[in-house]
């Protein structure tokens, strides 16, 4: 008896592409076109590569016309000799040079020294409002006929924990030498304003109190902010103000090295991350915030030296400062506001750029070309409608698996080496990253090797490019910014397909077609592969990882031209031509595993690149109780002597987090808690109660704190606020929890008065002062760290906070 009948649709799945493929295969002998276009791809993955490589540095003795990394680096050198928070003498010493820098050019430079509330969302910790006193630093460079101003951002203070060589000494140091450069010739059209802000890391009250309340502000403008989250890498644009067409349009023909992309805008609008610039944007003042972000394992740690920092990044962000502060220094600032967001990605020679109103209509033009390629090659013979389902199905596997292969990967690598979980990104993450990259390219090589043959390459390709032309059609609508990376590359391969079905299936156009779309692909994806790895971390490698599918994807014809062929024949040919295609991910799974090796064995910690550890100390003087804290998830050896059970921060020290840390019992220090003194008391019974406080610092502290129970026995409803004379505002969603209070940086000396109006709900009131200074070298049963164990950049590691409760 015979085998039962398949379906025809079966037959269609089940048979190898003889007759469907074989017309799209290319000729055996095709290895010096396979080779050619591959030389292209690695060509254009090169120039690409410049594109985003930073400038060399000028020397100190260039014309004084232009920025010199030299001359910067003599203010990076002077600026972060230690760490200088704010509100400290270092600061201080930092704020006068700066002062007599600006004014030894000539300018007119003031101190705005007032009282300001923070910018952003970092009151959480506080579990109510955070304010600052704050020092900026101001100059202005008049204009000869003014259609706006100008404001050059950078903030001067650093955190507790280092000096801040590259941030923010790289953003200052930038704008002393712009303005030293602006100087030297005739005085721009439009105002120029420096502002060098003060208590940007603590609360970002600075840039608060210059936007809300300095007389400079009160029209707006255009703000230019200059930082950095790392030591090294290219300059990137990563954030605009909204309808930034026009502003993006200065910035790609007047920065000499623009790079940026509406995607990381995109991102970074997303993310829970503020810097000076939102303070701005708050104010709706137009702009672009700037920074190099690569090398973080350095940042808000000891490590952030000037020696640390790459003079080629200073160079590329004085050269950018500079040229658009000249532009917009020429420029009708009140023309500046479009009514779109632009879409824009770096390209070699500048900045792409079109309107973001197209976004939309190319993602659905692209949609439209790969289905007519779809139906096209059907129609043409060389793939069947089954095979194309099959091949937009199974790309669906690499999609999946390179992300989470990415992220197991670094799953193992963290196990070998917990201490990067603590780290923005390993010391030296490259090997790390091209773990990454070649694990995506094997899972891709892989998957394309054992399903060519079944689906055919016709139907993956087109697959492919059909799963970049959806993506993109759901950016438009989610993240407009971002359609690009899917959208232009489905459009580039779609057409490169129509044109390669329309040629000779031997002739030199479709390998030319072909070609040119994986360029396309190149351009725009390896830059964003290539940047996401610092923007994210190795954390979130997943994303960089899916990317680099994308690209492979997108360039899977090229990928075909080297597929060995084995045409129609059977037995001993076509096992070896298999076993020739399945080469390229052997390769791969072997690169990445002897990369992520590699890693492992090169990036040790030693005394050069410690270990992060994250310490700090909690007394409260009226107990006479004192713990050692740490927010470590896995502690480190030498955490591990500290702490060992866990404790609710928000409950028992209000003030230092919200959730559970990491405790242990310490022994306490002879240090005296913030006095509070009862400067009136009024309120009837069962009414309102109004008191007017004093916090006392008794010590040399970074911060204050008042806090009043809101829940349980002595607590209270705080319903109106003020702390030095300002009104706090009172969230409800910080009323919600046991405690509410606010958080004062740099207090002055002679302490801070604050007024609460407060709705009792018992006989007293339970308020909770605290305040906190840096260093636990001189605390009893502290052990210093050994030369390769360091200090985790966080505003907490090494604080020393002491509390006190006061019943009223």
């Amino acid at each position: 008896m015979g085998a039962p009948p398949v379906p025809t649709a079966e037959r269609a799945l089940a048979r190898p592409p003889a007759a469907a493929d074989r017309a799209l295969a290319r000729p055996r002998r095709r290895l010096p076109a396979a080779v050619a276009a591959l030389a292209a791809l690695v060509a254009v993955g090169a120039v690409m590569l410049v594109t985003l490589a930073t400038p060399a540095p000028r020397p100190a003795d260039a014309p004084t016309d232009e920025f010199s990394a030299g001359r910067a680096y003599r203010t990076v050198q002077t600026i972060a000799a230690r760490p200088h928070v704010a509100g400290s003498a270092a600061n201080d010493q930092v704020r006068e040079h700066l002062v007599g820098a600006l004014r030894g050019l000539g300018l007119e430079t003031e101190v705005q020294d007032t009282v300001a509330p923070e910018a952003g969302q970092l009151s959480g910790a506080a579990a109510g409002a955070t304010l600052a006193r704050v020092r900026n630093v101001v100059a202005r460079i008049p204009g000869s006929d003014p259609t706006g101003r100008v404001f050059l951002v950078a903030h001067y203070d650093s955190v507790q924990t280092g000096p801040g060589g590259n941030d923010d000494a790289a953003g200052t140091s930038t704008i002393l030498e712009v303005a030293r450069a602006l100087t030297a010739v005739p005085r721009p059209r439009n105002d120029i304003v420096l502002v060098l802000t003060d208590a940007e890391e603590a609360c970002l009250c600075g840039a608060s109190a210059f936007a809300s309340s300095h007389p400079l502000a009160a029209d707006g403008g255009v703000v230019l902010n200059l930082e950095a989250r790392g030591a090294t890498g290219p300059v990137i644009m990563f954030e605009t103000s909204r309808n930034n067409a026009e502003l993006v349009d200065v910035f790609g023909r007047a920065a000499p090295h623009p790079v940026g992309t509406s995607f990381a805008v995109e991102i970074y609008r997303a993310l829970p991350n503020d810097t000076d610039f939102t303070a701005f944007l708050d104010e709706d003042f137009a702009g672009l915030n700037s920074a190099y972000i690569d090398g973080g394992a350095i940042y808000h740690t000891p490590l952030d030296t000037p020696a640390a920092m790459d003079r080629g990044s200073l160079q590329q962000h004085g050269d950018n400062a500079l040229g658009l502060a000249r532009e917009l220094g020429r420029t009708d600032l009140k023309a500046l506001r479009s009514g779109h967001d632009a879409t824009y990605f770096p390209a070699p020679g500048g900045l792409v750029r079109y309107p973001g109103w197209l976004t939309l209509p190319l993602a659905l033009l692209a949609l439209v070309a790969v289905a007519a390629l779809g139906w096209l090659a059907v129609r043409r013979g060389r793939t069947t409608g089954w095979r194309l389902a099959a091949g937009f199905g199974l790309g669906l596997v690499p999609l999946v698996a390179a992300p989470l292969a990415a992220q197991l990967l670094w799953a193992g690598i963290t196990a070998v080496r917990p201490g990067y979980a603590e780290l923005l990104d390993p010391y030296r993450p490259t090997w790390y990253r091209l773990a990454v990259v070649a694990s995506a390219a094997a899972i891709l090589f892989t998957w394309y090797a054992l399903t060519r043959r079944w689906a055919g390459p016709a139907a993956l390709a087109i697959g492919g490019l059909a799963w970049l032309a959806v993506l993109g059609v759901l950016l438009a609508v989610a993240v407009p910014g971002g359609a690009y990376l899917a959208t232009l590359p489905a459009l580039a391969g779609a057409l490169a397909g129509l044109v390669a079905l329309a040629s000779r299936v031997d002739g030199p156009m479709p390998v030319v077609a072909v070609t040119l779309a994986g360029a396309v692909a190149v351009v725009i994806l390896l830059p964003t592969v290539v940047l996401l790895f610092p923007a994210l971390g190795m954390a979130m490698g997943g994303v960089a990882a899916l990317f680099a599918v994308l690209l492979g994807l997108a360039a899977l014809p090229v990928v075909d031209l080297l597929h060995p062929q084995a045409g129609g024949q059977r037995g001993l040919v076509a096992l070896r031509a298999r076993r020739l295609g399945a080469l390229p991910a052997v390769a791969a799974a072997v690169a990445a595993a002897v990369f992520a090796g590699v890693g492992l064995a090169v990036d040790r910690f030693d005394a050069a690149h410690p270990a992060p550890t994250h310490l700090m100390y909690a007394l409260d003087a009226g107990t006479g109780q004192a713990r050692w804290l740490s927010h470590e998830e896995d502690p480190q050896p030498w955490t591990d002597g500290y702490v060992d059970g866990m404790v609710s921060v928000a409950d028992d020290f209000p003030g230092l987090g919200d959730g559970e840390l990491r405790a242990g019992p310490a022994p306490a220090a002879n240090l005296p808690a913030p006095k509070l003194e009862v400067l009136s008391d009024t309120g009837a019974a069962g009414g309102e109660r109004t008191l007017r406080l004093r916090l006392v610092p008794q010590r040399s502290v970074r911060l204050a704190s008042l806090h009043v129970e809101t829940a349980g026995l002595g607590s209270a409803g705080v319903t109106a606020a003020t702390a030095a004379g300002r009104p706090v505002e009172i969230e409800k969603r910080h009323l919600d929890g046991r405690w509410w209070g606010l958080v004062f940086h740099a207090p002055p000396a002679e302490g801070i008065e604050v007024t609460l109006t407060l709705q009792p709900r018992g006989g007293q009131v339970r308020l909770r002062a605290m305040d906190a200074s840096d260093g636990l070298d001189a605390l009893p049963g502290f052990r210093p760290r050994p030369a390769d164990v360091g200090v985790v950049g966080s505003h907490s590691s090494e604080m020393l906070a002491v509390a006190r409760t006061y019943p009223l």
